[in-house]
């Protein structure tokens, strides 16, 4: 039984991936700052609060998962966000730090935490939640595009320190997902978190977790080393196909 820990986990896309992977086979961990929404996602699961921006809150996680479900053997690094559509020259930088401390500093936090144990036993596997705003940047996007293509280099650079230790890494970077993503960015706005979803298809949370699923249960010597996931209607980061209202 292998112990899967997923970070982010209360909603969207998080949450599709812990029900995907919720059976008889895994150990389940999941963190979050709302913790209240755990249980009712994957009953039998350890939860636990966190905060991936706070190393003291990473360090208490990972000590209570650890003694919950044994050493991480998959860390899926799903906890991130986007905030606003500031250009540059009209930002005031608070949303900058947020994004940046929580999609590049909290994936750091947690994968040099689980890494040496990874190493040490010669398996493991480190997925990320990227996004094809780390491969196509636009306008307003600035910081968000900034943090996922942080994300690419983070990979890129965990493949050649842990080259020959029998770890995978794997960038997941999906494209335009229908989910509590838009309402964060838009901090509640709910009429113009529809609007990005308005007259098209979008790809569904649990479109995404099963790719993450085939990832996972690939045999040893394959790595998915990036897939890039897009809806049919879409082809760019900002090029979407839409029908009339």
């Amino acid at each position: 039984m292998k112990h899967i820990l997923i970070t982010g986990a209360s909603a969207g896309i998080g949450e599709a991936i812990a029900k995907k992977l919720d059976d008889s086979d895994t150990r389940l961990t999941l963190g979050a700052r709302r913790t209240e929404r755990l249980p009712a996602i994957a009953a039998t699961a350890f939860h636990h609060y966190l905060d991936v921006t706070d190393e003291a809150s990473v360090e208490t996680f990972l000590a209570a998962a650890i003694e919950a479900n044994g050493p991480v053997d998959v860390l899926i690094n799903n906890a991130g966000l986007a905030r606003g559509i500031e250009r540059i020259a009209e930002a005031d930088g608070r949303a900058w730090r947020e994004m940046m401390e929580t999609n590049v500093m909290g994936v750091l936090h947690m994968s040099r935490r689980v890494l040496p144990s990874m190493i040490e036993r010669g398996t493991g596997h480190v997925i990320m939640t990227g996004s094809v705003a780390g491969i196509d940047s636009y306008e307003g996007g600035s910081v968000y595009c900034a943090s996922k293509r942080a994300l690419t280099s983070i990979c890129e650079t965990m493949r050649l320190e842990t080259h020959g230790t029998g770890i995978r890494v794997t960038n997941i970077c999906p494209g335009l997902v229908e989910s509590e993503f838009s309402l964060v960015r838009f901090r509640g706005d709910k009429e113009r978190a529809r609007l990005p979803y308005q007259g098209t298809r979008p790809l569904a949370p649990e479109d995404v977790a099963e790719c993450v699923a085939f990832a996972l249960t690939r045999p040893p010597h394959v790595c998915i080393d990036s897939m890039l996931i897009l809806a049919t209607d879409q082809s760019t980061a900002t090029r979407v196909h839409r029908t009339e209202p």
